[in-house]
């Protein structure tokens, strides 16, 4: 044995750390479930808008904390839902006795329970839950659902359809220039991808270096833009491996980096939107089969239409790279171009204009003014983010700052600051929903517990027919 006492004081240390970091993560919930509930009587009308409380709430928490506005939306709702619904198990967690992964298993498990036995659920839970920390996930769920399943047999999740689970994810991997594609799809579909990367990797000649999953996983892309052949790697001037022909309509995608990296007189690496840093050595293999285009700064005039010429926009984008609410990562390509100073008082300009994902662009157009958000754009890019509180968020533009030709000043606009309106006059132009966000929610429920139903009365008749035609009795 292992006599040490430091080693022990060590272990001790981290278990008091994480009760620590539990007990820290349970005020801060506390905290967001409180401004919600500041937020819902300040925006009375906003849960028919298009934007709702917890939106506006997860822009805040959002920009607070430097998270994506998903897993900001993910923490305001398990944050009300235990405030709400869970108060004892709420007050676990802020005591440090469990941890959030307890508390947000709990909250999705029993969603569906109905409202008349969530006392005696969050008692049930609380006098438990301590006792789950060293469960693994699939165990946790299990005791959860026991006890939902005896209190209301009907709120016991359903599982989702297999076909319902159809996806496809590629995102970027922790390695540069790397990225990491998973789903499920159709058999069909996944039996005519197989066949054709196959196909795709045997087009090289003999000599090619790479193993057959490197050509496998290198045919995507060629299979992605349409092209017949994958690029034998074998560097022979002999090599019989046809060219690769693009087809028409072939994908495009597009990488950002400096003129010495192509040249090879410069192995800084570029940028490939939704992905990031891309090697040098990547960019230059690119380029070989690439149409290359400078990107020019736009001309300081300010532009005479509401919507940017496609110079100013792409100026605009590859600057900031991505949205420019802090905490937001969506490529800029797929963001509004919004003024950060509306338009016609704030001229479309580039030091006037930035990249916002809907979402954010939609709280910053109807969540402004008096009592609520406020901004203003340096000409070299950099945002002034002012929320309802008061805390000032500072960005500076993504792409500004890795490449810092991008940097530079486009003019500064001098606009005088206009009268500002009541955010809740803004709320009132709002979009309309034809539901609110509560609705659609009890609406979810209502439709999983009549499947939870149906579901059970099905099984119960299987089994009863399966006992009917076995008249023989039981072994004892």
């Amino acid at each position: 044995m292992f006599d040490d006492p430091r080693s022990a004081e060590l272990i001790t240390v981290m278990g008091e750390e994480a009760r620590e970091e539990a007990a820290a993560k349970g005020r801060r919930l506390a905290a967001v479930a409180e401004l919600y509930e500041l937020r819902k009587l300040q925006y009375l009308d906003a849960g028919f808008t298009h934007t709702d409380v917890s939106v506006a709430v997860a822009a805040e928490v959002g920009a607070a904390h430097n998270i994506s506005h998903a897993r900001a939306h993910s923490l305001v709702h398990t944050a009300v839902d235990l405030h709400r619904r869970l108060p004892q198990v709420m007050a676990a967690m802020r005591r440090g006795a469990i941890d959030y992964r307890i508390v947000a298993t709990i909250n999705t498990r029993t969603q569906n329970v109905d409202d008349h036995y969530l006392e005696l659920l969050d008692h049930a839970l609380a006098a438990r839950a301590e006792k789950w920390m060293k469960l693994s996930d699939k165990q946790l769920i299990d005791r959860i659902d026991m006890i939902v399943a005896d209190l209301d047999p009907q709120a016991v999740r359903v599982p989702r359809h297999v076909d319902d689970n159809r996806h496809l994810h590629v995102e970027p991997a922790n390695e540069p220039g790397i990225a990491l594609i998973s789903g499920a799809v159709h058999a069909t579909d996944g039996a005519a991808l197989h066949a054709a990367l196959d196909a795709l990797a045997d087009t090289v000649c003999a000599h090619d270096p790479r193993t057959k999953a490197q050509r496998r996983a290198d045919a995507l892309g060629p299979l992605a833009r349409g092209q017949a052949t994958l690029r034998c790697e074998c560097r022979r001037h002999d090599c019989p491996a046809t060219a690769a022909k693009a087809a028409a309509g072939a994908a495009v995608i597009s990488v950002l980096a400096e003129q010495a990296t192509l040249d090879g007189t410069s192995n800084k690496p570029g940028y490939l939107p939704g992905f990031g840093v891309l090697p040098a050595e990547s960019v230059r293999q690119l380029a070989e089969h690439a149409v290359c285009k400078p990107l020019t700064t736009p001309d300081t005039k300010p532009e005479k239409n509401y919507r940017p010429s496609t110079a100013l926009r792409t100026y605009v984008q590859w600057r900031d790279l991505t949205c420019r609410w802090p905490g937001c990562d969506k490529p800029a390509q797929g963001c509004d171009i919004d003024h950060t100073t509306p338009w016609p008082a704030g001229p479309t300009h580039p030091s006037n204009t930035k990249p916002y994902c809907r979402t954010h662009h939609i709280v910053k157009t109807f969540l402004t003014g008096r009592g609520g958000w406020s901004e203003r754009q340096h000409p070299d890019g950099t945002l002034e983010l002012r929320a309802p509180t008061g805390h000032l968020y500072i960005h500076q533009p993504h792409g500004a700052a890795m490449f810092p030709a991008l940097a530079q000043e486009t003019g500064d606009l001098n606009i005088k600051a206009a009268p500002q309106p009541d955010v809740r006059d803004r709320i009132a132009l709002m979009p309309p929903r034809k539901r609110s966000y509560d609705d659609e929610k009890r609406k979810r429920i209502r439709t999983e517990r009549r499947q939870r139903a149906q579901l059970t009365t099905k099984q119960q008749h299987q089994h009863q027919a399966k006992l009917a035609t076995n008249d023989k009795p039981p072994p004892f």
